[in-house]
């Protein structure tokens, strides 16, 4: 790109195949795009159930920068709308507004995860643990940065 504040308009691409049930548990949040709604948090967790009925609970929690005591959560659900395209989820807090989470990368073991939206606006580095190597970070960046994320805009994240 010849500007480097141009938002990409390629299409998004994701992981071919997802295990859901693999893709099930704790992740910790080690980077993000941030938006209004995490705010001040740190200490960032997403936990993912897998429901009789094929969807899939969500529970965020993370603690207030400001007062370490205050932990704030909340609890959405998410789904695959297309069988086809495993790795692109719809995810719902407040319905019947929807977001997209589409995992753009993820390793063979399940350890780390890029999530994000089409829009470019909205961008996740995950782990299985709560913290994570440079060399992974940074491969995660670059497939980011090449995807057209603004990764200027990462925060790193204290767990």
């Amino acid at each position: 790109m010849i500007l480097s504040g141009c938002r990409s308009t390629a299409p998004l691409y994701t992981v071919g195949q997802l295990d859901v049930q693999r893709y099930s548990g704790t992740w910790y949040e080690i980077a993000r795009i941030t938006h209004r709604f995490e705010k001040g948090l740190e200490k960032v967790s997403a936990t993912y159930t897998l429901r009789n009925d094929g969807k899939i609970t969500v529970l965020n929690q993370g603690t207030k920068d400001a007062d370490p005591e205050v932990v704030k959560t909340a609890k959405g659900v998410a789904w695959v709308p297309d069988p086809s395209k495993p790795a692109q989820l719809k995810v719902s807090f407040f319905w019947p507004f929807t977001g997209n989470y589409w995992i753009i990368d993820l390793d063979a073991g399940y350890q780390h995860a890029l999530v994000g939206d089409p829009s470019r606006k909205y961008l996740w580095i995950l782990s299985r643990t709560k913290t994570m190597d440079d060399i992974t970070y940074k491969r995660l960046t670059d497939i980011a940065a090449k995807a057209g994320f603004d990764i200027s805009k990462l925060d790193r994240i204290q767990q």
